[in-house]
């Protein structure tokens, strides 16, 4: 059963931009620059000492990727779940909800991701790549408060470790 009010952080994917991709949209990977960047957000998140209780994963290669470098930061475990595909919406936010008691960390796609903040916080926002987002909400009501936003670049200038190995 889900706690009063939960912390959710939106983890948008790394950049998964390949010039000569010419495969399937739905098989594209991060690219060692989206790696660096996860990278980088996922080392200063662990300085913040979030206490995510599951990573949860769209099944596509760039979110599960993703992921799985945030877990490694993190200590987290991940769980891959249809509800954050391309279609995710309040509606699959609605069910994914009740099987966790709080600090779930959500890793999926834009537009979506920025759709479902504006939605249930009444902000209007654009995740960047690699890009995080901390909602406080109520699960009952579905509304919530944007806590933070930070985009790789914040995460750097930080000065918190990288994690960063060129």
């Amino acid at each position: 059963m889900a706690a009063s009010k939960v912390d959710i952080y939106f983890f948008r994917h790394g950049l998964a931009d390949w010039p000569d991709w010419h495969r399937p949209d739905d098989e594209r990977p991060l690219n060692q620059h989206g790696q660096y960047e996860t990278r980088d957000v996922a080392a200063y998140l662990r300085g913040l000492d979030l206490k995510i209780q599951r990573i949860l994963t769209s099944p596509l290669p760039r979110a599960s990727q993703t992921a799985d470098i945030v877990a490694e930061f993190l200590s987290a475990p991940i769980e891959v779940t249809k509800y954050l595909d391309k279609r995710f919406s309040v509606r699959a936010l609605r069910k994914i909800l009740p099987a966790y008691a709080d600090n779930i960390m959500l890793v999926g796609h834009e537009p979506n991701f920025s759709e479902v903040i504006g939605k249930i916080t009444g902000g209007k926002i654009k995740l960047r790549k690699s890009g995080v987002a901390r909602v406080r909400m109520d699960p009952k009501k579905m509304r919530g408060r944007l806590d933070w936003l930070l985009s790789p670049e914040t995460c750097r200038q930080q000065k918190k470790p990288t994690g960063r190995s060129r």
